[in-house]
Parts: structure tokens; sequence; C-alpha cells
């Protein structure tokens, strides 16, 4: 009896101990969902908190060369150049320094005994050949000097001063644009050389030196340049090959004469093959016009020419077809001559020409209103084929010089290919 009394208050005791553990379980869930509802709330508000106080980003600044612009400090001039923010009064105190040669340490010797003083970093960095002439210089344990023969004192003033604050004045480029293309080309000078080559390309390049520019060019590797002078002496042959430059490079360059001889004569043949192509493409697009307006009296008839059926008014507007009236004159002059045969008469030579020639255009004869037309399609069929080739290169030439696709009595270039 303790027995059973033992087993049963154990018994008692486990089911207590699980009762008690599944409704602990069970408050744990719940503790839990509760937790992750709260934690998910309050992630929200924090996302949204922190959209509410992140700043709106600030506006992309403005360019400085539009600001430049706005405020008028830069020209459009400059802008094709190059933007450079360099200021005026930089550019005039390195001209000052030029002009005054302080702590000049590099003496230039020109023509004539001429002297001009430089700084030697300044020449190396402007210049790579200078840089290289100045190196072997100290070498040697000479002074610095450099010396610029073949063109006036002046001039090599003028592009030293270039290499200083990269300016210039209008008339010494003037009337020394030609030696400054020969120095920046020597000394390596790209910058001088491009505004040497735009400024006679803007004006600079006239009648007289265009032979000097030419021959320079192709000296100094000026492809554009040589290709502009190239243009003008072919197209002012007559007075430039008068100039005395020309006769100059006549004895001092025969081989270059004859090459501007030849290119002279190249041009002209192609001068005459596109003023004959004109020509052609002209007479096509008459010869199509005047088939428009054979079509157009024939069927519909103009003024006081046309089918018998036809009823003509006093007063009706003027004919769109230029071709018409004078196709009216041909075909009442056929009418009435009575040498009507082939090689009888031009007149009607011409005519029985512009029949033929419709004939090979229209595309449906059975339907046609004008006269013959189904009589040259059959003499079409017994003709040759030589000549019938010839017809048909006509016609395709005469399509595609008007640039017909579509037509509602023509032939189109894909039938007759075909």
């Amino acid at each position: 009896m303790t027995i059973c009394m033992g087993a049963i208050s154990q018994d008692i005791q486990v089911r207590y101990f699980s009762v008690c553990l599944a409704r602990l379980l069970n408050g744990f869930r719940v503790f839990e969902s509760k937790l992750m509802e709260n934690t998910e709330n309050i992630c929200k508000d924090l996302i949204s908190a922190k959209a509410n106080t992140i700043p709106m980003p600030p506006p992309l600044p403005k360019s400085a060369i539009s600001s430049h612009l706005q405020k008028g400090l830069v020209s459009s001039e400059s802008l094709q150049r190059g933007y450079s923010c360099v200021s005026t009064a930089l550019r005039d105190r390195w001209d000052s320094l030029f002009d005054e040669a302080y702590g000049a340490d590099v003496t230039i010797h020109t023509d004539h005994g001429g002297i001009v003083y430089a700084h030697a970093y300044v020449l190396g960095m402007a210049s790579p050949v200078m840089k290289g002439m100045l190196k072997q210089s100290k070498t040697s344990g000479r002074k610095l000097s450099i010396s610029i023969h073949g063109v006036p004192p002046d001039c090599v003033k003028v592009f030293v001063r270039y290499l200083y604050s990269c300016r210039y004045e209008k008339e010494d480029m003037e009337e020394f644009v030609m030696p400054l293309l020969v120095l920046s080309h020597v000394y390596v000078v790209p910058q001088l050389k491009r505004e040497c080559e735009r400024q006679l390309g803007r004006g600079l390049l006239t009648l007289e030196n265009v032979v000097d520019v030419f021959q320079l060019a192709l000296l100094c590797d000026a492809p554009h340049l040589s290709l502009l002078c190239h243009r003008m002496i072919l197209k002012n042959f007559k007075t430039v090959s008068a100039t005395e430059a020309w006769q100059s490079m006549r004895q001092s360059h025969p081989v270059l004469e004859k090459e501007l001889l030849e290119s002279l004569i190249e041009e002209d043949n192609k001068q005459k093959k596109r003023e004959k192509k004109r020509n052609e493409r002209q007479i096509y697009l008459e010869l199509f016009e005047a088939m428009e307006a054979l079509v157009h009296i024939c069927r519909d008839g103009c003024r006081t020419i046309g089918p018998h059926d036809k009823d003509f008014k006093v007063n009706q507007p003027p004919c769109k077809y230029a071709a018409c009236k004078g196709l009216e004159l041909l075909i009442r002059h056929f009418a009435g001559c009575k040498l009507r045969a082939p090689g009888g008469c031009t007149q009607c030579k011409r005519m029985w020409q512009l029949l033929e020639l419709h004939s090979h255009l229209c595309a449906d004869s059975s339907l046609c209103r004008v006269p013959l037309c189904r009589n040259f399609k059959d003499r079409i069929r017994k003709l040759g084929r030589k000549n019938e080739m010839k017809w048909r290169l006509l016609v395709k030439k005469i399509l595609r010089t008007k640039g017909v696709a579509r037509t509602p009595f023509f032939l189109t270039t894909e039938t007759i290919s075909i």
C-alpha cells in the first residue's frame, strides 16, 4: 500500500511538472512573439525617422567656364583655343620677366649681332630641343648660349616671348608668321605651330605668299596647311603662276612644279567629268519630263491638243509640265509634216525617238493612249539584243536619275533589271 501511494504521488509530480513546463513554454512563445513585433515596430520607426532626417543633397556646382562666361571673364574665342585660368596679371609678369631679363642665364645670338637674354629653365620647359642644347652647353663647360640664325632678330624676340607667356601681338604675327612657323617646327613648340597654321588659314595666306607657304608646309610637316595652299594654287593658277615665288620655285624645285602641273591637269579632268555627268543628268531629267508630258497630253489633253474624246475649256489653268508646250508644237509638226519618214525631217525623227523611248518605258501598252506604243512594243521583240540593251540602259539611267520608285504608267528599275 505504501508502494502504491508512492507511485501515485510520483505520477502526480510528473504530471504537475509537465503542466508547469508546458505553461512555461507557452509563456515564452508569447513573450517571443511580442518581442519580435516590438522589434519590427522599432525598426520601422527608425527607418522612417532616418528618412526624414537625411538632408537633401546640395546642387551640383556650376562649371568654372560657364560661371566665367556669365561674368564676362572669358571670351568665346579663348574657349576655342582652350580655357586657361592664368590671369592677365600673371602673364604680364612673365612678359616683364622676359623684357627685364631679371636673373637671365642664357644668351641667344641672332643675325646682325643681336642678343636676346633668357632663362634656361623657361626655355627647357617650353622646348625639348632647346633643353637638349642647354644640356650640351653645360657638359662642355661653356656659358649657356644658343644661336638662332636665318630669321630676323625681331622674330626671335617674338618667338622667345611666346615661350614665356604664350602671347604675341597681332602685328608681329602678321609680319613674322612664316619664320615663326619654321621656328615652332624646328624647336618643337606645337602650340605655336598650330597657331601659325590657324592664322594663315584665317586670312594671312594670300596669292603672293601661297607658293612659299606651300613649300614651308611640306618641309614643316603641316598637312592641313599644305592642303589649303594646294587648293588655292589650283583655284587661282593663272594668277599664282605669274608671281615671283612661282618663278623661284621653278628654278629651285622643278620637281614640285611638275607635280603641281600634273595635279592641275588631273583636277581639270575631274572637273570635266563632273560637268559631263551634270549635263547627262540634266538631259535624263528633261527626257523624263518629256515622257510625263507626252502621257499627259495623250491621256488628259492640254490646252488645244489631246485625245479625240476630250472637251477643252476656254480658260484653263497653266500646265504643270514644263515640257508640255514644246512637245505640243512637235506633235503638231509631226501630224502635218510630209517628210515623216525617218531621216527625212529632223523634228519628225526626234518625235519618232520620243515615241520609241516611251514604248520602252511604258508599263502596260494595252491601257496606254500614246500613239504607236503597242507597235513599238512589237518592234522591240524583233530588234537585235545589242540594240535592245542600249534602250534598256538609257531607260535605267533616266529612272535612276529621276529617282523614281513607283509610277502608275512607267516601268521601274527592278523590272528593267529582270
